[in-house]
């Protein structure tokens, strides 16, 4: 029974790490970039010979 609040507990603690990470990258913009992803594909970096 002991395992199980542990497990309990460390999975909270690990949820609770995970989302304090991803609203801190939101805060600093990690995000903000929308347009970049969509395009991408459609510019061409090789140069023609």
């Amino acid at each position: 029974m002991d395992v199980l609040i542990i497990m309990i507990l460390s999975s909270i603690s690990l949820g609770v790490i995970f989302l304090i990470i991803f609203l801190i990258s939101l805060y600093y913009g990690q995000f903000d970039n929308y347009e970049s992803h969509k395009i991408r594909i459609l510019i061409d970096n090789h140069k023609k010979k």
